[in-house]
């Protein structure tokens, strides 16, 4: 009779025993940036609560991604025009070169609906990823982006940035299609998503509206907001 190893039979939850850094620490590396808004701050609280219903839950998501786009965007290049207003000649200045926006599917979608609001000629393209729930690898299952590419800037947006995984397998496509200025967007981020996406990508600047305490053993940020894919499309 085969005598088993109880303790290597029982199982382990991916984030079990995994060191987490601190808020405090991960708002002290470079390229981080967490709002701090008021408006966002209105937005969010009604966005966590879990009696808001999935329709208002898209719409906050729309209203948070386009605030988040305002924030991203005030570092973009501009080149000088000349218009007419009804008065007379002037220069002007518009955007200098496309903007991308990749949603990471399905839950980015209304993140990048937001972007369209404020900067409706961007171009969207779509990555499908979902996450391992044992493993918490991301794994690719749609890709629809664009061969040759030559923007400014391509903004990759995904709700929740949780173990970091999804984000940095994003950017990773966005760097062989040989886009060179990304950003990520997110709206939840955990310190340890954070430190992650830092260490894989140096040179992506983080935007999200909320950096909170922690991963729980599972991988879910706490206290979060649940599945934000679910809650917008209301597939419980």
């Amino acid at each position: 009779m085969f005598e088993t190893n109880q303790q290597e039979d029982q199982p382990t939850l991916p984030m079990q025993g995994v060191a987490q850094p601190t808020r405090a620490e991960v708002l002290q590396l470079p390229r981080v940036f967490i709002s701090t808004h008021p408006v966002m701050a209105h937005k969010m609280t009604m966005l966590r609560n879990k009696n808001t219903p999935s329709a208002q839950f898209y719409q906050l998501v729309k209203e948070i991604g386009a605030l988040l786009a305002y924030e991203a965007t005030s570092n973009l290049a501009l080149q000088e025009c000349v218009i007419e207003t009804p008065i007379q000649q002037m220069a002007g200045q518009r955007l200098a070169g496309g903007i991308g926006v990749t949603p990471i599917l399905r839950a980015g979608l209304g993140l990048a609906e937001g972007f369209r609001q404020v900067i409706p000629d961007v171009q969207v393209w779509h990555l499908g990823l979902r996450r391992d729930e044992r493993t918490l690898q991301p794994l690719e299952y749609y890709n629809q982006m664009p061969h040759q590419v030559e923007m400014q800037i391509c903004y990759a947006v995904d709700p929740m940035l949780a173990t970091g995984g999804s984000a940095i397998d994003a950017i990773n496509t966005l760097k062989r299609r040989g886009i060179t200025h990304i950003s990520y967007i997110g709206i939840i981020a955990s310190p340890y998503g954070i430190l992650k996406l830092r260490q894989a990508h140096p040179d992506v600047d983080i935007y999200a509206a909320a950096l909170d305490e922690c991963l729980n053993d599972y991988g879910y940020i706490m206290p979060g907001l649940g599945d934000a894919g679910d809650r917008q499309f209301g597939t419980y």
